[in-house]
């Protein structure tokens, strides 16, 4: 593996204009397929297939063809002023007219009128108007949008308080851009104090921005085939200027590295690219994995996340391994230190600091080891109180119109209204299909904990009925869940009696469907990403016990990290620090996502860390000098690289949304737990007292896995340090552990 990409770091330099030509060409081509490729369009695939909520929710979409489950609604709630009502001449002349003129839009598909309804308060201070659109909320056109406002606003100017819920007016995803420039700003500021130069701060970035233009093309240009979008890519370009940055980071640093040492340009872009482009690529990986194991949890949307990221980190690592020597030949001295460029002697990078704390931790091995055990375990604690669920308008900022409709509704019709229950009967080849709904609707709103049950509504072809149910508790209840629950149970005695069978779906049952099964998903998850991943470091370090410590830890910090936001989002510590002005239940994606993401960047770290010490004790360093070694060679780099990942995902901490802040919170401690506490400390500690048993494999073992030479073993013997940049002789062969 190292001969054969040192091989390929020279030929790129040599060949460098066609190198950075052919990569122009692939960025014109993908970014050409994207401008002139069709917008995609729904791909028609379930959220999560097999769940009873999806399969209700794919019901209502068949037997009711004309009437989009999934289109856009705005829910218009109106508050009369103190001590009036909203049945007033006054007031009810307003509402009236605010449904005529609603009801007129050419795309809407109906509107349903509060006082024929029935949606009044019974103390007549509140109702509401229930508006469904025939297309979903991010087809509505701004003229649609304009319409609805403008109607609204002349209800308030008749002195009632109106707020508007729903998703016709919500905000919708942006197309993006910002936050990678905000990660790209702050990536440049940590890479021009670590390196102290324009270019060797440049180059990473720019590498990393052709890899995510190159990411992003192709998720467009693939759109209409493979159902993608831009909200789909995102954890594309995340982790594509994550990686990106980081690949290219390290191959720069190594490179720096040997040309202090001596050696000439294209030999030290070559052992650059060995060495260093060895670790980047098991370290990709190990991020693919982890990414593409998320179509094991079932989620087609999640599915295609993680393979358009894995994509984005294969461009990333073939990048780094080409690209980059490529640009490193164009400007062969302009990334290096100033000191080197003034022609001082330097040996090696320097890394004083990195040996300094990889000494103090050696010292005490054993008391460092303790004390990150029991602060990540201490921190973990919050997870095993992990409650999932989907927050909705009820963690939205109280200055938005979607909260306070929410608080509206449930002052003034109970906290249950905001999450009513669907349920659609199938009684196709039923006799009396309207007294099986009747009886079900009965028993149904006669169980305890249902405040009330609609009238139904039947299909045109008179097999299918929805009617919904109204708890007497929240959305996030538990209660609530445990309702849907005892309906359910219900189910099999309902059809015996009436040969009729109902579903239950809506927000609240798809919110606690999908909770669930993403919880049974994530043992599996991660289980199958440990594994894969435990085979690859095995054969990457030629160690047993290596494997074992890179999960032990990853599973720390992701534990802790999980418990950090559980403290945080769900039991309020500290939650005003974030301006987070609601807690909840925890977004049911997140735990799936931390594992996810950090597992691969976790790996990454781990990679570049320990190939280094490993490659020092394959050419004779003892074990603890050689983690000493790889400390000064690799620490700063490491600190850099999670700098910049911190601030990244720290950045998404002031957005409004609070799933938003939760994700970006989540990640940010997750790394700043993995890379400080995990790999720059406990990871010294257990090696320093596993000693030479640290690299033990067995005999047969060794005999078994494949050689890839992540060391840098097949590099021995390489042309010695240039003299006055004549190349010298071969160098004397280093000793080499085998």
């Amino acid at each position: 593996m190292a001969t054969l990409l040192y091989r390929m770091g020279r030929t790129a330099f040599q060949r460098r204009w066609l190198v950075t030509l052919l990569w122009a060409v692939i960025l014109g081509a993908v970014g050409l397929g994207a401008a002139k490729a069709p917008a995609a369009g729904d791909d028609g695939t379930s959220f999560m297939p097999g769940i009873e909520a999806q399969r209700a929710f794919d019901l209502i979409g068949e037997r009711f063809p004309g009437a989009d489950a999934d289109g856009a609604n705005a829910r218009i709630v109106f508050v009369a002023p103190d001590g009036q009502k909203v049945t007033a001449p006054g007031p009810r002349a307003a509402v009236d007219g605010l449904v005529e003129r609603v009801a007129a839009g050419s795309r809407v598909a109906a509107v349903v009128d509060p006082f024929t309804a029935g949606a009044v308060s019974k103390d007549g201070s509140t109702a509401y108007a229930t508006v469904d659109y025939e297309v979903k909320a991010g087809d509505l056109t701004d003229d649609e949008k304009d319409s609805l406002e403008r109607a609204v606003e002349e209800v308030r100017r008749a002195g009632l308080t109106v707020e508007v819920g729903g998703t016709a007016l919500a905000a919708q995803p942006a197309a993006g851009g910002s936050s990678e420039a905000v990660g790209i700003a702050l990536a440049a500021v940590v890479l021009l104090i670590t390196f102290g130069s324009l270019a060797a701060a440049g180059l990473p970035l720019l590498t990393a921005v052709v890899g995510i233009g190159i990411s992003t093309a192709a998720v467009l240009a693939l759109g209409s085939v493979f159902g993608l979008s831009l909200t789909t890519g995102t954890l594309a370009s995340m982790l594509g200027l994550a990686v990106g940055i980081d690949y290219a980071l390290f191959v720069v640093s190594r490179y720096r590295e040997e040309r202090a040492n001596g050696h000439d340009p294209r030999e030290a872009t070559g052992l650059a690219v060995g060495t260093a482009g060895s670790a980047v690529v098991f370290a990709g990986l190990t991020v693919v994995i982890a990414l593409a194991g998320l179509s094991v949890v079932g989620v087609p949307m999640l599915t295609k996340m993680g393979l358009c990221a894995a994509g984005a980190v294969v461009v990333a690592v073939l990048i780094a391994l080409t690209l980059v020597p490529a640009l490193l030949g164009m400007w062969p001295r302009a990334v290096l230190s100033r000191r080197v460029r003034k022609g001082r002697a330097v040996t090696g990078e320097a890394g004083g600091g990195g040996s300094r704390w990889a000494r103090l931790v050696l010292r005490r091995p054993v008391t460092v080891l303790v004390t990150c055990v029991v602060g990540l375990g201490a921190l973990a604690l919050p997870a095993t109180r992990l409650e999932m669920g989907m927050p909705g308008a009820e963690a939205k900022p109280v200055s938005s119109t979607e909260r306070r409709a929410y608080d509206a509704l449930a002052e003034g019709f109970g906290a249950g209204f905001n999450g009513p229950l669907t349920i659609v009967a199938d009684v196709r080849g039923v006799t009396g299909a309207e007294a099986a709904v009747r009886t079900i609707a009965g028993e149904i709103g006669a169980t305890d904990g249902v405040v009330s049950v609609s009238a139904a509504r039947f299909n045109e072809a008179g097999d299918t009925a929805l009617f919904s149910a109204v708890p007497a508790t929240g959305p996030n209840d538990e209660d609530t869940k445990d309702l849907v629950q005892t309906i359910r149970s219900q189910r099999p005695a309902l059809e015996r009696e009436t040969g009729a069978t109902f579903e239950v779906t809506g927000s609240t049952a798809m919110n606690i469907d999908v909770a669930r099964a993403l919880q049974d998903a994530l043992v599996p998850y991660l289980a199958v990403i440990v594994v894969l991943a435990l085979l690859l470091l095995l054969v990457v370090f030629r160690s047993v016990l290596v494997p074992v410590k890179a999960a032990f830890g990853f599973l720390l910090s992701v534990l802790a990290s999980l418990g950090a936001v559980v403290a945080v989002f769900q039991w309020g510590w500290g939650a005003s620090l974030l301006g987070v002005e609601q807690t909840g239940p925890i977004m049911s994606l997140m735990p799936i996502f931390l594992v996810g993401i950090v597992f691969g960047l976790a790996m990454d770290y781990e990679v570049f860390l320990v190939a280094r010490m490993r490659e020092a004790y394959v050419h004779g360093d003892s074990a603890p000098q050689a983690v000493v070694t790889g400390f000064r060679h690799s620490a700063r780099v490491v600190v850099a690289a999670a700098v910049i990942m911190i601030a990244v995902f720290s950045g998404f901490m002031g957005a409004e949304e609070s799933m938003i802040k939760t994700i970006g919170f989540g990640l940010a401690v997750a790394v700043l737990f993995d890379a400080f506490v995990v790999r720059m400390t406990l990871v010294p500690a257990v090696l320093a007292l596993l000693g030479d048993r640290a690299w033990w494999l067995p005999g047969w073992l060794d005999r078994l896995l494949p050689r890839v030479d992540v060391e840098g073993v097949g590099l021995a013997g390489r042309p010695a340090p240039a003299a006055d940049g004549v190349p010298g002789e071969a160098a004397p062969q280093e000793p080499v552990r085998t």
